[in-house]
């Protein structure tokens, strides 16, 4: 297999598969910034569901990886009720990067994911669309809610992370305090109703002797995305460059590591992109909502 360090080259070009269409995006960091242990700071990964969710609602932002380990993190999107049919169907019919962990009533801003939370406030960042444009990245939307939207709480593969770390696999973004790289691909969703788009995938480099275990270790939880989609070269995804993700930041990785692809959940984002509902509500990409439920509890086997 192809390492990252060969594939990073800004030379790289699909081959096989048209180019990934561009979409608007939070810059992405170089690996060259010097950032902290996690931005975040060091006791970060030992907090409560509950302290991170007062953090976040006290105006404190930054990537969710590694937040109160062992707990289970998920993405979100609020769309208006006459839209909500359409993403519950796109998320049926699209269950790898959309598996769904609950769905609130329209209006309601509150989930038994996280007794007492609310979803209006409880993330680090937020994402307003209107008509498919960024308008906003708010760290509450509470002058953004309306009566009747709908919210999906989608798996995160953050959520999956504890079980490779416990297997010995590298996480190159949590070693060196950044987000997770994600790229919008030349895959198309399978579409639902008035929604459709590409699939976006999240990337994590491994070595090539933990491989098996990455496979082995995601498979086993599917409610937050399950195995990887690819591994190795990224062209075969449309993907030119990995030193440029759409959303996240650039990881570095070791010269002997393979690019492991997973889709992710910020696949609803790039279907707002393309299909312009009239507003929705998001996560900011890798700033997700960080839940009671236990990781373990979304393992198989």
């Amino acid at each position: 297999m192809t390492s990252v360090a060969s594939l990073s080259s800004p030379d790289s070009s699909a081959s096989e598969a048209s180019p990934a269409p561009s979409v608007p995006s939070t810059p992405a960091r170089r690996p060259s910034q010097e950032r902290p242990a996690h931005p975040l700071g060091a006791h970060a990964h030992a907090w409560t569901p509950e302290k991170a969710r007062a953090m976040f609602r006290s105006g404190v932002s930054g990537p969710t990886a590694g937040i109160a380990a062992g707990h289970t993190q998920a993405n979100l999107i609020s769309v208006p009720a006459d839209w909500a049919y359409d993403m519950l169907l796109f998320c049926q019919r699209n269950p790898v990067p959309c598996p769904l962990l609950d769905v609130t009533d329209a209006g309601s801003w509150t989930t038994p994911l996280a007794v007492g939370a609310d979803l209006r406030t409880d993330l680090p960042r937020y994402r307003v669309w209107e008509h498919g444009e960024l308008v906003d990245e708010p760290t509450d939307v509470v002058g953004h809610w309306r009566d009747d939207l709908v919210s999906f709480l989608i798996g995160c593969s953050f959520t999956f992370e504890w079980a490779l770390g416990a297997a010995g696999v590298p996480l190159r973004h949590i070693e060196q305090g950044r987000n997770v790289s994600m790229y919008v691909t030349a895959r198309q969703c399978r579409p639902a109703g008035r929604l459709h788009g590409p699939l976006v995938v999240s990337m994590r480099p491994v070595p090539p002797e933990h491989l098996a275990a990455a496979i082995r270790e995601t498979s086993l939880m599917p409610a937050v995305h399950g195995s990887p989609v690819h591994c190795g070269e990224p062209s075969g995804l449309g993907i030119r460059s990995l030193a440029h993700p759409d959303f996240g930041d650039a990881v570095e990785a070791e010269p002997d590591d393979i690019p492991v692809f997973w889709a992710c959940g910020v696949t609803p984002q790039a279907a707002v992109m393309a299909s312009r509902p009239p507003f929705a509500i998001t996560h900011a990409p890798g700033r997700m909502f960080v839940t009671d439920a236990r990781d373990e509890q979304y393992r198989v086997a």
